[in-house]
């Protein structure tokens, strides 16, 4: 861990420009990034915050191919959507690039070359997936089959989602081009590989053994269990005729492998972002007071600590992340966020329904960010957030200080007479908590951070709940003075210690308190006049207003609604049987019937006995639906029967026919019966 670095490079994974961005997204990697940014600003430090957008790689192509597009309009479209959200909701890059850029294209080049002439490469001539039908090789996520670690059926040709299993295509298990669907043969190409293996001691010592004791748990172990299943050569190049084209002889319609060209994308990001501002980037990314950090989600975990690390071990004049803080993945209401199910939160959807209020959802996902495992995001949670914490604590508290300051003395902060013992120790609470929320904050605890902060909110409420102003001010004036002076500190204090979390609310309370300077993070332990005397705040305003019940739940319809779509999608209609004859049909005696008794068959647990009046008589039918319904529920139920089907003994019980079921849309067992109330037991359907 570097002590006291002189800058700071911090990057946050590019998103792929195949689609919006969700709330995974920004819990996962974009706001933690954006709170260290914003905290080592208010102390003053050098900071590129560094991102861009992932505009090559398969994922485009499959995106270009299912819209009918090419791929250049889809990354136009969806880099400016992402751009965008970034900005609504304050994530304060220094430089957000795309990797479709020229600098993008030369640095990428230049870093596969320097490699390259090093021979750091091993250059192999391999057998690689083909669809013929289509007539081209199938790189990564043209293919799904079977993992042959955890038996997931659906895992893409470079990763299993499922079990988190680092792939290559012709791993797969019954391999299926997803492009014509049909089964892919091997064909040899020629392909450049990085020999990870070589790394294999490097990693070891640098992770294993320099970052146990300050990389998380989580980081940490995967890379370790990366590592002792041993590390092989990867490919940095693709057969596709989308991304950067590999700049060596020989070499024609290949890219560079989206997963080498990526993470460079940083390097280029950062030499955009110094040309623009006028400084030089090398020493962001080759000075060893340099302290690099790189925030992602656990999918990324490998690129970024194994496969990025050697590549720019193999280059050589750069620098290695200080740390890696990954987080788990963020679920929604009980399910995986999905892109392709339509199963999330899309950020620029959310502000339509939700205008002005980015710190409400920026604060709801820090507050259950998924720091150590897999976390749920809910609407109801979201809704007690908002109204129990920042309506309720942080909100509540603003609002009585500027509204008893203007009504005491008309907006100008008092002047105080002698502190009381409360005051003193208040004040001196006060100016403990920047060292408590920094230390939460340097160690990637942004959940706690956040804690802390409202526990800022929390002190003035408290201070002022048990001073009681309101009551005091009747019989000594003097007293109230030294009261809201030390309640306006905390909200000053607040509008600092506020702004990595939750920005718009800081600058909203800045110019409710009318701080033309915002302060500085070390100020509020430094100094009691953080509002001094005679300073006039503006006028009360409020923070945060309630979520009423009607605007969640029209936000849990809307995913009911999806829901039920997605589950209507992906049911298979059953193919057509092979023809009958108006003779074979005419053999079937449907009858309506009614069910009279009903009994679980012993020792079997899909079985019912079922007592069923057809009309013609009494008889026992044996139906496989336990596990759906109750014997209780069944009872009085109106049914379809074929009641002319041969006997058949199941477990002893002479079963004398078969009642007809179906599913309805949410997959669920149903009986099929006429649908008037008043069919007589024994009437044929023809």
């Amino acid at each position: 861990m570097i002590q006291d670095p002189k800058r700071y490079t911090l990057t946050a994974a590019l998103p792929y420009t195949n689609g919006p961005i969700h709330i995974g997204h920004l819990a996962g990697v974009y706001i933690p990034g954006d709170i260290y940014a914003r905290f080592l600003r208010l102390q003053n430090k050098d900071v590129a915050f560094i991102c861009g957008s992932d505009e090559h790689g398969v994922a485009i192509s499959m995106k270009a191919k299912k819209e009918g597009i090419s791929p250049q309009e889809v990354i136009d479209k969806y880099h400016q959507i992402i751009k965008q959200s970034f900005a609504d909701f304050g994530i304060s890059f220094d430089n957000y690039s795309r990797t479709s850029s020229k600098i993008h294209h030369e640095t990428a080049s230049e870093f596969f070359k320097k490699l390259y002439d090093d021979s750091k490469f091993i250059e192999e001539v391999t057998d690689q997936l083909y669809d013929g039908e289509a007539q081209q090789f199938l790189a990564d996520r043209f293919v799904i089959g079977t993992c042959p670690k955890c038996g997931n059926e659906e895992a893409y040709g470079d990763q299993c989602e499922k079990c988190g299993t680092s792939l290559n295509a012709t791993d797969l298990i019954n391999p299926k081009s997803t492009i014509s669907g049909s089964k892919p043969t091997l064909k040899s190409t020629k392909h450049w590989f990085l020999p990870l293996d070589q790394y294999d001691a490097f990693l070891r010592e640098w992770i294993l053994v320099g970052h146990k004791n300050d990389w998380k748990p989580n980081v940490y172990g995967q890379v370790r269990s990366w590592l002792e299943d041993g590390l092989k050569p990867r490919a940095v190049t693709r057969d596709l005729d989308w991304g950067i084209p590999v700049p060596v002889a020989g070499a024609e319609g290949k890219v560079l492998y989206v997963w080498f060209d990526a993470p460079i994308g940083y390097i280029s990001s950062t030499k955009e972002w110094a040309e623009r501002v006028g400084k030089d980037w090398e020493p962001y990314w080759k000075s060893e007071d340099t302290k690099l950090v790189h925030f992602i989600g656990k999918d990324n975990i490998v690129f970024h600590c194994v496969i990025f690390p050697a590549m720019l071990k193999a280059e050589g004049s750069y620098i290695l992340p200080d740390n890696v803080p990954a987080n788990e993945f963020l679920n929604l209401e009980g399910n995986k966020l999905s892109t392709s199910k339509n199963w999330a939160v899309w950020l620029h959807e959310y502000l339509v329904d939700f205008p002005d209020k980015q710190d409400v959802l920026r604060y709801a996902l820090t507050s259950n960010a998924p720091e150590t495992k897999d976390n749920d995001f809910t609407w109801k949670d979201f809704q007690a957030r908002n109204n129990n914490e920042l309506v309720a604590i942080f909100g509540n508290f603003i609002n009585r200080v500027v509204v008893l300051t203007h009504k005491y003395y008309e907006g100008i902060v008092p002047q105080p007479n002698a502190f009381s013992e409360v005051d003193l120790a208040t004040l001196a609470e006060l100016k403990a908590y920047p060292h408590v929320i920094a230390s939460s904050v340097d160690r990637y605890r942004f959940r706690e951070a956040l804690g802390e902060m409202m526990n800022v909110a929390r002190l003035g409420n408290k201070y002022l709940a048990d001073e009681e102003p309101w009551k005091v001010i009747k019989d000594n004036p003097e007293r109230v003075k030294t009261q809201m002076y030390v309640a306006l500190q905390i909200a000053a204090a607040l509008s600092t210690l506020a702004e990595p979390f939750l920005p718009f609310t800081a600058t909203k309370l800045q110019s409710i308190l009318n701080v033309q300077t915002p302060l500085s993070w070390k100020s509020i332990s430094e100094k009691s006049d953080l509002l001094p005397t005679d300073h006039r705040i503006g006028q009360a305003e409020l923070l945060f207003a309630k979520i009423e019940d009607e605007e969640i739940q029209k936000q849990i319809d809307r995913l009911e609604a999806i829901k039920i779509s997605n589950t209507a999608a992906s049911k298979t209609v059953e193919p057509q049987k092979e023809m009958a004859q108006f003779d074979d049909f005419a053999k079937l005696d449907l009858r309506v019937g009614t069910i009279i008794q009903a009994e679980k068959m012993p020792k079997a647990n899909k079985l019912l006995i079922l007592k069923v009046d057809t009309g013609l008589d009494i008889r026992t039918i044996v139906s496989g639906i336990a596990e759906h319904f109750t014997p209780e529920e069944v009872i009085g139920q109106q049914v379809t029967v074929l009641a002319n089907l041969a006997p058949r003994a199941l477990r002893g019980v002479e079963s004398e026919g078969m009642i007809l079921m179906t599913e309805d849309k949410n997959g669920q067992l149903v009986f099929v019966h006429p649908a008037a109330a008043d069919v007589a037991n024994g009437a044929t359907i023809n």
